[in-house]
């Protein structure tokens, strides 16, 4: 049977990377984008993945933009909830904007994604669910108090589903990378670049198709007994 996977955010960075995985192992996959039309158009030019544009913020958006994908592709029963964003700023400057920014990307963005495929997923007696959270979920960061917060949520919502689903054949997952070798942090300047590799104690940024293989294995159904788990992909940066 033909899996039918989706990943949000997943036209560049780490969930280009996802996408790319998915597709190398037989799953019809549909990416979804917010903004960057020539990136996403020039992402489905070069890997054939259909590319979808909507705010996940939005419930309805994701509903509609849910409903356009099984459409075109059939029932998703695979979820990648990878797309976020930042807002950073120092708490005593954070501005509520900021915050709810943040938390309605990050977090409520994974229920808009989820929720409404929940219910063929128990139908069908099969889902995998793999947010992508961060290693500041885990330990936090300055000028991240926002951030920090939604990746942490992110990891209860795992653990909540988890329970729900197990019965019904659904997995529910994290992965939290630490610092990763993409487009954006690779814009950042050179010595902040050596600064942030010599906290990582393997000496070198992570790759986006490290953490694609690790999506690989939960998505699989030969990972049906881990539920609820967290992923720790970070280079021995930190242990929780």
């Amino acid at each position: 049977m033909e899996r039918v996977a989706l990943v949000t955010g997943g036209s560049r960075g780490i969930g280009a990377a996802i996408s790319l995985a998915l597709k190398s192992e037989n799953y019809n996959v549909a990416a979804t984008y917010a903004g960057n039309e020539e990136a996403a158009s020039k992402f489905s030019d070069e890997t054939g993945i259909p590319t979808y544009k909507w705010n996940v913020a939005s419930y309805e958006e994701s509903t509609e933009g849910l409903k356009k994908v099984q459409a075109d592709l059939g029932p998703i029963d695979t979820v990648v909830a990878n797309a976020g964003i930042t807002r950073d700023a120092p708490f005593h400057k954070m501005t509520p904007e900021q915050w709810n920014e943040v938390v309605d990307t990050n977090l409520t963005g994974v229920f808009n994604t989820v929720h409404p495929l929940w219910p063929s997923m128990r139908e069908q007696k099969f889902g995998r669910v793999i947010v992508i959270s961060s290693i500041n979920g885990q330990k936090g960061q300055f000028a991240q108090v926002n951030y920090s917060a939604t990746k942490a949520g992110d990891l209860g919502i795992v653990k909540s589903l988890a329970h729900e689903g197990a019965r019904n054949g659904i997995t529910a997952n994290a992965i939290c990378p630490g610092y990763i070798a993409t487009d954006m942090v690779m814009a950042m300047p050179e010595k902040a670049i050596e600064a942030t590799i010599s906290q990582i104690p393997t000496g070198r940024l992570g790759e986006p198709e490290e953490i694609a293989r690790c999506v690989l294995f939960l998505a699989s159904e030969k990972s049906g007994f881990i539920n609820g788990s967290t992923i720790s992909a970070n280079g021995a940066q930190f242990f929780v």
